[in-house]
């Protein structure tokens, strides 16, 4: 283990030791604010004192095998080495628990999320994969157990989108899929292509986390612009007789957000709001990051739309994600909602790059 790293550690487990001495002073409990922040650090810190407590007792009992291993007796020597083999394959899995645990835990992560998809470069073709994106997502999230709600769409003339956006709803959506947001780029045969030439499309994808009521972005009524509208989309003959749909306007910023999914304005105005104010406390995160995100490859919480993270290539099957260089001939599984060994390796660099940080 580094020595920065066991430093950090061992700073842990002694403030978790000196939390545990605090809450049991007498009288501390009537001083219920401080008792709680207390409580709560406590509880935060015990995960990690007690694996790394659990982490020393191991190596405690490799240094134990190590003295046997030089013993005369060969039966012994041998019992040795097999113990000392094992308990440097623990010791290894643990030290990687245990850097794991010091990476700072994004509070969204457990949370719901908007999933934007907008048509770029390629016209109808862009349009159709920003379809095929969806279906993909939508085929992941189904199979999590997570909801999809479409908030707002626009239909491309032959099939697809050019923007749709939804609500996922889902124990660890967040985390899954934060990584998505960027440019992707689909390389094929248009069905409409007469020649079989292959054709290069984009489409940007956003990743937004839903707030928690905790986290309300203020909004000033003088600065909001609230338009309704007749939906267009499903609702059979309701959506010819009532101004159901809502469309947002941040004057400030001028970020424009609409929901026309539901049949009650109330609704429809509750689940916009929202999305602004995701949208806004995005935008905020973008500026703070940005300085710091231009020396890394994933561009995690930049919003950087420009960056071609990922390419889809049909005629060789292969799926290339450029920030890890990741390459997988297993395209059809993949656009089918078969997207964990995407995701995973995505998630591995940004834990490596934390754990730099750390040092």
């Amino acid at each position: 283990m580094r020595t920065s790293i066991r430093r950090r550690l061992e700073r842990l487990a002694d403030r978790y030791e000196e939390v545990g001495r605090l809450l049991n002073e007498p009288g501390l409990q009537g001083k219920s604010d401080k008792f709680r922040e207390l409580s709560m650090e406590y509880s935060r810190l015990g995960d990690v004192a007690e694996r790394f407590r659990a982490f020393l007792a191991l190596e405690a009992d490799a240094r134990a095998a190590a003295e046997m291993a030089a013993d005369a007796d060969p039966a012994m020597r041998a019992m040795a080495g097999e113990e000392g083999r094992a308990l440097a394959a623990r010791i290894e899995s643990e030290e990687e628990g245990l850097q794991r645990l010091l990476i700072p835990k994004d509070p969204h992560d457990d949370g719901n999320i908007f999933l934007e998809i907008r048509a770029g470069a390629g016209g109808d073709e862009a349009a159709i994969f920003a379809g095929d994106l969806f279906r993909m997502y939508s085929r992941y999230a189904d199979a999590h157990g997570w909801k999809v709600e479409v908030l707002s769409e626009s239909r491309g003339e032959h099939g697809g989108f050019r923007e749709i956006i939804s609500r996922i709803v889902g124990q660890g959506a967040y985390s899954r899929l934060k990584f998505e947001s960027g440019t992707h780029r689909v390389q094929r045969v248009p069905a409409t292509e007469a020649q079989g030439r292959v054709h290069t499309s984009t489409c940007t994808v956003a990743i937004l986390p839903e707030l928690d009521a905790v986290e309300d972005v203020p909004i000033a009524d003088a600065d909001l612009r609230v338009d309704t509208y007749r939906s267009s989309g499903a609702g059979g003959q309701h959506v010819n007789k009532t101004d159901s749909a809502v469309r947002l306007t941040h004057l400030p910023t001028g970020i424009v957000v609409e929901c026309q999914d539901e049949r009650s304005q109330h609704k429809n105005r509750s689940r916009a709001m929202s999305l602004l104010k995701a949208r806004l406390l995005q935008a905020e995160r973008d500026k703070q990051a940005s300085a710091q995100a231009a020396s890394r490859k994933l561009q995690v919480g930049t919003g950087d739309r420009s960056e071609r993270i990922r390419t889809y290539n049909f005629p060789q099957g292969r799926l290339t994600d450029h920030r890890v260089e990741l390459t997988l001939y297993k395209l059809e599984d993949i656009v089918n909602g078969e997207l964990d060994e995407v995701l995973l390796p995505l998630a591995r660099e940004y834990e490596a790059e934390q754990l730099a940080e750390l040092e």
